[in-house]
């Protein structure tokens, strides 16, 4: 993307920074509550969860308030509430006495599966304005946005 001294071009990407906001805001919002009244989750915990699913060993604290960009007392809490459903478990880390790695449980992977699903399709309800060959556009011109400047 280049920088244009067309200032019609500067105030229509201005708009379409300021609508992608409004747009990511209201998903998360509907999404958010349709967490917290399908399944009485908050969308942190399932963010976590989707997290360790992607890993197979399970993730250390200090991994997942990265990933989270949230600091570790955030993701204690609500790693303590997870314990506390059963969905996760706290296992010692080998040669440090101090780490400990959390990971899913049996349980935590079913309800997940299931989560996961149920989430993927209001995502699909919520989006189904946008078809799959301007969803792949719209992917594709974000990524390169991002790259630009080096991130992924």
């Amino acid at each position: 993307m280049q920088q244009t001294d067309d200032p019609v071009t500067r105030k229509t990407r201005l708009r379409l920074w300021l609508n992608l906001l409004r747009t990511t805001r209201f998903v998360e919002n509907r999404l958010r509550e349709d967490m917290r009244l399908s399944y009485d989750l908050t969308l942190p915990r399932f963010e976590i969860l989707a997290m360790l699913q992607r890993s197979e060993t399970g993730l250390r604290m200090t991994d997942l308030s990265s990933q989270l960009m949230v600091s570790n007392g955030n993701v204690t809490g609500i790693v303590d509430r997870l314990v506390e459903d059963g969905l996760v478990e706290r296992v010692p880390v080998p040669g440090d006495k101090r780490a400990s790695l959390v990971r899913l449980t049996y349980k935590g992977e079913a309800v997940f599966a299931e989560m996961a699903d149920v989430h993927e399709r209001w995502v699909d309800l919520l989006l189904s304005e946008i078809s799959g060959a301007d969803a792949r556009a719209m992917i594709a011109r974000l990524t390169a946005v991002r790259k630009k400047d080096g991130v992924s």
